[in-house]
């Protein structure tokens, strides 16, 4: 087929019947691309789930154990001493080594699985509730991230009853998407 096409493209006498025989050519090879990511996706699919929980499951212990650190740095009373910097390090450290990488690839293998044929049907409510539970965990992410700028920037305001307040919300949001695609109650 894509060798009659090809003959067609370099005999074609106007630009109009060019352009019509052009995107045959691309819809055939888009819909091969197609059928042959959504097998492979189909052959993968249980190495792809096993790596989107792993990369959850490490996400979240560092969604869980930063607000701790912030509870921890903020009753730290001198903003020069060793322990505060300390406490910069290891922040750094869990945000740009564990949880940014962590938070791309839950996205990425996510994704992939969002991709697979069979696996979600967008006609129930279950995959929306946890997109809408991901979206807001995505911005919980970011938002500890700009908390730890202002440690940085010895600009922090809030408490450590904030804090510990704070480490509940991936808890919660935790619960509804494991229960979402688990029991998938709508």
């Amino acid at each position: 087929m894509c060798i009659n096409i090809l003959s067609l493209l370099s005999t074609t006498p106007s630009t109009t019947t060019f352009f019509i025989y052009k995107y045959i050519y691309i819809v055939v090879l888009k819909r091969k691309a197609v059928k042959i990511m959504s097998t492979i996706l189909i052959e993968y699919y249980l190495w792809i789930k096993a790596a989107h929980i792993i990369s959850v499951i490490c996400w979240m212990v560092g969604l869980f154990y930063l607000p701790r650190l912030f509870v921890y740095h903020v009753e730290t009373s001198d903003i020069k001493s060793v322990q505060y910097n300390t406490f910069l390090i290891m922040e750094m450290k869990l945000l740009h080594y564990i949880m940014k990488p962590a938070l791309i690839a839950s996205w990425i293998f996510g994704i992939l699985l969002v991709f697979t044929p069979g696996v979600i049907d967008w006609g129930l409510y279950w995959p929306w509730i946890k997109l809408m539970s991901l979206v807001i965990l995505t911005y919980y992410h970011f938002y500890l991230n700009i908390t730890y700028k202002n440690f940085l920037n010895f600009n922090n305001v809030k408490t450590g009853r904030y804090f510990r307040f704070l480490n509940e919300v991936p808890t919660i949001l935790l619960i509804v998407i494991v229960l979402s695609v688990i029991i998938k109650p709508f």
